[in-house]
């Protein structure tokens, strides 16, 4: 697969780095020439240039960028982005651990907003880049799973393969409308993990648990 990458930060090397082990033609583009050439180098990958040339490069462009230059530079790349899988991994989260969101789109809606033509997706948001590095980031003998969000069925296989690629498993997480509600758990879990101290883990039940106490039903059953 032909994967560019908009950005030259940690999610960027992180998640670059598996793909290009996976054996895709991974396209680097930043607006630093001497940075992008540098990590483009150290990731082994096949090419680098502007966030237009990546753009360009990719069946699906991942933008590893901060949420507040997100909207401005998907903007000017609306018709290198056309007909491509768009994987946004910001998190919009200020000070306070608060959504910079809140009472409007999400982060992945706006940038629909600004190239209508892309197909974007959010994956990528929950974990640190650290976690990312992990080869495979996998817990208690359990790959990590990635909740995605979209519309487009083709970009989601597309961004399925690349989940798995990085060593996880990905989930489906509905349509485009439910990003904000993932950008929303990476607020919350960012608050217990950061503020708090506590493990985010711990407040879901098992699966098997998730609609009462089998148990007691297994009980009261005839």
């Amino acid at each position: 697969m032909r994967i560019g990458v908009i950005g030259t930060g940690n999610m960027a090397d992180a998640l670059g780095t598996h793909w290009v082990r996976a054996g895709h033609e991974v396209v680097i583009g930043g607006r630093d020439e001497s940075r992008t050439a540098a990590l483009a180098a150290r990731m082994g990958a096949a090419g680098h240039g502007t966030p237009r040339a990546a753009a360009e490069s990719g069946d699906a462009v991942l933008l590893a960028l901060p949420y507040e230059a997100g909207v401005d530079v998907v903007s000017g790349l609306e018709a290198a982005l056309r007909g491509r899988a768009l994987i946004d991994c910001s998190n919009p989260v200020g000070p306070g651990f608060v959504l910079l969101t809140e009472g409007g789109p999400s982060a992945a809606r706006r940038l629909a907003d600004a190239a209508p033509g892309a197909h974007v997706v959010k994956a990528f948001n929950l974990c640190h880049e650290d976690v990312w590095r992990m080869d495979p980031p996998v817990f208690d003998g359990r790959p990590l799973a990635v909740p995605v969000c979209g519309d487009d069925a083709g970009a989601l296989d597309l961004v399925r393969e690349l989940v798995k690629d990085v060593g996880c498993t990905p989930v489906t997480a509905g349509g485009l409308e439910r990003a904000g509600l993932v950008e929303a758990t990476a607020a919350l879990f960012i608050a217990l993990w950061v503020r708090e101290g506590a493990d985010a883990q711990a407040i879901a039940p098992p699966l098997a648990f998730a609609a009462g106490d089998p148990r007691r039903a297994a009980l009261t059953s005839p």
